[in-house]
């Protein structure tokens, strides 16, 4: 698959600076058209949040206005302006002159806040062992070049200080058969990106969403040659507590969205990361998918998903360093999945998804959780089927599924009844509002 062409970087500008002039805030946050400076500002709050909450890891006492941070691909200055609260100087980088234009604007009241053009889509404007925290959201997913990703990857490492961390958002879907453009950009497998780690100086502490648009992940620079030099753990790391990764029960099914785990460590090394460090649930390696910092009581958070063909019962649990045992074994519950029971996360307009059950593009969008056989769905207005049911996988743990379809021709304006069904199952009907 053709991925990058010499003119990659030029054809993004172009198509971000028509988006930008089109409009800005629906291509950088596409809930709605039109959306006012609120309404857009509005829609930052659930990844600041992350954001922040990775943000524990830098180091505790350090004064903020000490702190400098980077975001890759800052758009009109969304997160920027949040974000600038927590550090004393922030730079966001763009490759559009326009968005660049807009985030100026909206950052024109932060003096320490600062945004840029990427003219060669990298971080060459700024030097090394620069910056505490580097951080992007909804941007290399847009990007066709694997080249130019991790590009930026590799450059993050560059900018960043010793020890300094990078949370950033990739789309992990598998690999697309057409070919990647400006919107629909590259796919980067877990097992990708962990490679890239191990080869480039990178300490994986968080990897979530794997199989799905929005993998997040959470990287810490370390030195050169690291995971060749990084030695066992001189001490028995202890396992003080088991629960469920979703709740505080001690129990875990053996598939699906609660198979998963959080243990509470003690004397969890730095060293320790998602690749390194082993989990072995019932005799089968478990995938890691956080290492929290060092709480208070010096224990750590380890999160994991159940490996597929763990057994139910009491099963052993064993830490392992690159497959030698670390510490005592503990025992936790594994019992059999409940039985899936489909269900509607959401429904939008398929193209405005702020708008609820107001259709205003004849195209209609439902998110479907627990969804076996996604083939099986069906529906109706006011009894008509609907038209072009086109559906994907989203997330395939709980599983999830986004399905899309078209408002049958003799449906008009005004209120009508959609029923959908999985199979046999039929879903109380839904009141939309159609309005076009």
């Amino acid at each position: 698959m053709a991925e990058t062409t010499p003119n990659v970087v030029d054809k993004m500008r172009e198509d971000w600076n028509a988006r930008a002039r089109e409009d800005a805030n629906y291509y950088v946050a596409f809930g709605r058209r039109d959306q006012d400076d609120g309404e857009f500002q509005d829609t930052a709050h659930e990844v600041v949040h992350g954001l922040e909450w990775e943000m524990r890891r830098l180091p505790a006492g350090q004064e903020p206005r000490n702190r400098r941070a980077l975001e890759i691909g800052c758009g009109p200055g969304r997160l920027l302006r949040p974000m600038s609260a927590h550090y004393g100087e922030i730079h966001g980088v763009d490759i559009s002159d326009e968005m660049v234009a807009r985030a100026r604007q909206r950052l024109a009241h932060i003096p320490h806040a600062h945004a840029h053009v990427a003219r060669r889509s990298n971080l060459e404007m700024f030097a090394g062992e620069s910056f505490d925290f580097v951080y992007s959201y909804a941007v290399f997913q847009h990007i066709p070049s694997r080249d130019v990703v991790l590009g930026y990857l590799r450059e993050t490492w560059r900018v960043l200080k010793p020890g300094g961390y990078m949370r950033c958002q990739i789309n992990g879907l598998p690999a697309a058969a057409a070919r990647y453009d400006t919107w629909s950009g590259v796919r980067i497998s877990a097992t990708e990106l962990e490679e890239f780690c191990r080869a480039n100086d990178f300490q994986m502490l968080s990897l979530e969403g794997t199989q799905t648009q929005y993998m997040w992940t959470t990287l810490r620079k370390r030195e050169r040659g690291w995971y060749e030099t990084a030695r066992k753990p001189a001490q028995p790391v202890v396992i003080r507590r088991i629960t469920n990764a979703q709740n505080s029960e001690p129990v875990a099914p053996v598939r699906g969205r609660f198979a998963a785990l959080s243990l509470w460590v003690e004397n969890l090394p730095e060293e320790c990361d998602l690749i390194n460090f082993e989990v072995h649930v019932g005799g089968a390696r478990g995938t890691l998918t956080y290492i929290g910092p060092r709480e208070y009581d010096g224990m750590a958070q380890v999160n994991l998903r159940l490996p597929h063909d763990v057994g139910t019962g009491l099963q052993p649990v064993v830490l392992k360093w690159r497959g030698e045992e670390i510490g005592p074994p503990a025992k936790v519950r594994i019992v059999p999945q409940p039985a899936l029971v489909p269900r509607i996360l959401a429904l939008s307009d398929g193209i405005n998804l702020l708008s609820g059950p107001r259709i205003e593009t004849r195209s209609v969008k439902v998110t479907l959780e627990e969804v076996a056989e996604p083939e099986q769905f069906s529906a109706t207005v006011d009894g008509i089927p609907v038209l072009d049911i086109d559906f994907f996988c989203t997330d395939p743990l709980p599983p999830r599924f986004e399905v899309n379809f078209k408002l049958p021709e003799e449906i008009g304006v005004g209120g009508h009844a959609l029923e959908m069904k999985m199979g046999k199952r039929v879903v109380a009907p839904i009141g939309i509002d159609v309005v076009a």
